[in-house]
């Protein structure tokens, strides 16, 4: 035996794996609220000006592909009859 240790009881093992389980969990929400607490959250005005755009950009990109599509499949279709 070391100078300074005790011998450690098998109990003694299977508990402090269990609360090692316990704590682990715990611990990582406790840092993640405090993270969440340094976010800065959008304002409701922000919000929807970037909904907005996303939904502008979605249509433009969607009519665009939609009559490249259109092209491509009247071309196509000329070209294998």
């Amino acid at each position: 035996m070391t100078a300074g240790s005790t011998p450690a009881a098998p109990a003694d093992k299977s508990s402090q794996k269990i609360m090692g389980l316990l704590t682990k969990p715990i611990n990582f929400i406790k840092e993640v609220k405090a993270e969440l607490m340094k976010v800065t959250w959008s304002t409701r005005r922000e919000l929807l000006g970037a909904t907005m755009v996303v939904i502008g950009v979605t249509s433009i990109l969607t009519v665009f592909i939609g009559i490249i599509d259109l092209f491509l499949s009247k071309g196509l279709s000329v070209l294998f009859r």
